[in-house]
């Protein structure tokens, strides 16, 4: 294959990497910052204490976590095609990233808002705060940074799911590495989709330090 050939694909499977990636992020986000925050307020000494809510949240963010995504991804085809209408491309692969990285970024949440001192949850009590207002401007601004972090890693990891999303027909650079690095033996291109692929989480990985450092100074 021609450098010709290669920089169209390369282009074309990179944005289709990226729109994945951005689009699970959001549903990630959406799905997996109230699950972390529900497993922390229903705790034993928790806003809301609810043993048995906290228990079954638990349960179900260590079960998400503990599918191979490869499985996930196969398991939910269902799923994918009634919410997309169809079990392959880059908008079905967002379903089953959605799911495999939601209870890992709920966890990231849990521990992120457990280093918050019970100090000033007391503060803002004792100055009448209602438990909603605690979660929502006590909480959730003073894990920011740590949450900034947790959700670093998780970006990282949907990279490395969206390529994995590749084995069964989702497109992105993943699937380029599949179909022509190995199936056609490009080696070449394999390599080029690796680099571009770590240089990727690179970036990502360097802006989410950058923020977080700056949102831990304040």
């Amino acid at each position: 294959m021609t450098w010709d050939e290669m920089v169209p694909l390369l282009w074309e499977n990179t944005g289709q990497t990226a729109q994945m990636v951005i689009w699970s992020t959001l549903f990630t986000v959406l799905l997996g910052l109230p699950l972390g925050v529900a497993l922390v307020v229903t705790d034993r000494n928790g806003l809301f204490p609810s043993w048995p809510l906290n228990r079954v949240l638990g349960l179900v963010v260590n079960v998400g976590r503990s599918l191979p995504f490869i499985i996930l991804m196969i398991a939910v085809i269902p799923l994918t095609r009634l919410i997309v209408g169809v079990s392959i491309g880059t908008a079905a692969a967002v379903v089953p990233l959605t799911l495999g990285a939601a209870p890992f970024f709920a966890r990231l949440v849990e521990t992120a808002l457990r280093e918050v001192g019970d100090d000033k949850v007391q503060a803002a009590q004792a100055m009448g705060a209602g438990r909603a207002t605690i979660i929502g401007k006590v909480l959730l601004p003073e894990a920011m940074s740590g949450l900034v972090a947790g959700l670093t890693v998780t970006v990282v990891a949907l990279i490395s799911y969206s390529a994995m999303a590749g084995a069964i027909g989702g497109g992105g650079l993943g699937d380029v590495a599949i179909r022509y690095g190995y199936q056609r033996f490009e080696t070449t291109l394999m390599v080029i989709t690796v680099v571009v692929l770590v240089v990727i989480v690179q970036l990502v990985q360097t802006l989410g330090d950058v923020v977080a450092r700056r949102l831990a100074r304040h």
